[in-house]
């Protein structure tokens, strides 16, 4: 019998240690595929808040790692492993410290009850690695992916599983010194911003996002959901507990804060990106690439090789080696299947009248053929080979990043209104952003002299 229950012990810590390993691994792909946001600060001002409600958590000493993701979906959430994600696009939403607490101990409160063991759904770490390889090769609409990543990871705990986590990090907000009705401020003001986003996508043909939309009605009539968090002052034995907020520390962390799309370009200057059609591929040391019309052509020094890169419609009923060998004059050889950043190909060598070249076919949009030839073929094929396994999508942080806009911090002019403050901003439907960001949606105006956030 002891036997037995140690070897149960060993599985069980083995499987426990492989667990986690799979949790690192698929954080190891958020942070490769450049999906954290530039700004140490705001990274170390939010790790901070996470740490000290998590040493005053249900689990005080367990690790947990907080990051912002730079993408300007309104999102948070937890994936196990202890990891919270928080994205930069919820941010401008938030008021103070109390609120961004709230958002925090909200998430902390998912991992400590155990949310993603008690659901009875797929596995979520598949979910995180799938969704960060879909974020990584760059495919489709990056603010699509993101929000999918998180759609996929809260939108199955469910209204009960909800509540709990609303309990519970408000009980962690108070226990640090946070206000946990801050927590239904914040719900409130996501749930206008999901009211906003409805009422848009109607008009746009598109559906609407959610954050906790769980809640089928505003918070100030939820009267559940106000006991869930209104429990946690009923700790209150009579001591004191100060706030740890810095007055004036959350606007600084915030002041300068990217709006919409990422500023962040990180491109290779040894690679050739196609900014159009949103592929990248590197070419051999020292060759230059033209593009044309019809093609992109990199070529050697001295002109004794080089790689053509034309593109066709593709047939989504033929494999890549299909079409490549439908195409293909000459003798086949060293056939091999391509797959790269989540695109499939093949590709093999071409032979016929004394001569040889390397060919493949890549599916992405298009189906991109690429041919390779050189005087001295045999020597030149390797790094005719790489550079092809090197075609890749653009990675959303490669393209041509623009000027940017910003938040930033005013004091409202004399007479001024949200309208004629939103007058002189260049972003779609700026009164009602306005109003979102600066809890006066759907109607109100701001005092004199007030702080007020704006988008330049």
């Amino acid at each position: 019998m002891r036997f037995l229950a140690c070897c149960t012990l060993l599985l069980t810590l083995a499987l426990t240690a492989q667990a986690a390993s799979k949790y690192d691994e698929a954080h190891q792909k958020i942070v490769d595929a450049g999906q954290l946001y530039d700004d140490p600060e705001l990274q170390a001002y939010i790790d901070r808040i996470g740490q000290r409600l998590v040493a005053h958590s249900d689990e005080p000493d367990g690790k947990f790692t907080f990051s912002v993701l730079d993408t300007d979906v309104i999102n948070a959430f937890a994936a196990q492993g202890g990891y919270i994600y928080i994205s930069r696009g919820l941010l401008p939403y938030l008021e103070n410290e109390d609120e961004l607490a709230g958002v925090i101990g909200h998430e902390i409160g998912h991992i400590t009850g155990n949310h993603h063991g008690r659901r009875k759904t797929a596995d979520v770490t598949s979910k995180i690695i799938s969704t960060a390889a879909y974020i990584f090769t760059g495919s489709g609409d990056l603010a699509d992916a993101s929000s999918m990543y998180g759609a996929e990871l809260i939108s199955g705990f469910g209204r009960e599983m909800e509540l709990e986590a609303d309990g519970l990090g408000a009980e962690y907000m108070y226990r640090a010194g946070y206000d946990p009705q801050a927590l239904l401020q914040v719900i409130g003001v996501l749930k206008d911003h999901e009211q906003f986003q409805r009422t848009a996508a109607r008009a746009s043909g598109r559906p609407g996002g959610t954050y906790h939309g769980v809640y089928a009605t505003h918070p100030r009539n939820d009267k559940r959901l106000q006991t869930v968090i209104g429990a946690a002052s009923e700790l209150d034995d009579g001591t004191y507990i100060e706030s740890p907020e810095i007055p004036g520390e959350f606007k600084q962390r915030t002041e300068g804060l990217v709006w919409g799309e990422s500023v962040q370009s990180e491109r290779d200057d040894n690679r050739f990106y196609h900014n159009k059609l949103e592929f990248t591929f590197e070419p051999p040391e020292g060759w230059t690439v033209q593009t044309t019309g019809q093609a992109v052509v990199a070529s050697a020094p001295d002109r004794s090789a080089s790689l053509t890169i034309s593109l066709r419609r593709r047939d989504a009923n033929a494999s890549t080696q299909q079409v490549l060998e439908d195409n293909a004059k000459g003798d086949l050889s060293a056939g091999e299947a391509l797959e790269q950043a989540g695109l499939k190909g093949y590709t093999a060598i071409a032979s016929g009248a004394g001569s040889a070249r390397r060919l493949a076919v890549i599916d992405y949009k298009y189906s991109y053929l690429l041919e390779g030839q050189a005087d001295d073929f045999a020597a030149a094929d390797p790094a005719l080979l790489a550079s092809i396994k090197s075609f890749r999508p653009t990675h959303p942080k490669e393209r041509a990043a623009g000027a940017g806009q910003y938040l930033r911090y005013i004091r409202v002019p004399r007479g001024a209104t949200v309208a004629s403050i939103a007058a002189d901003m260049n972003i779609p439907q700026a009164e009602a952003q306005l109003r979102l960001i600066n809890g006066l949606y759907p109607r109100g105006e701001p005092r004199t002299g007030d702080w007020f956030k704006v988008v330049r």
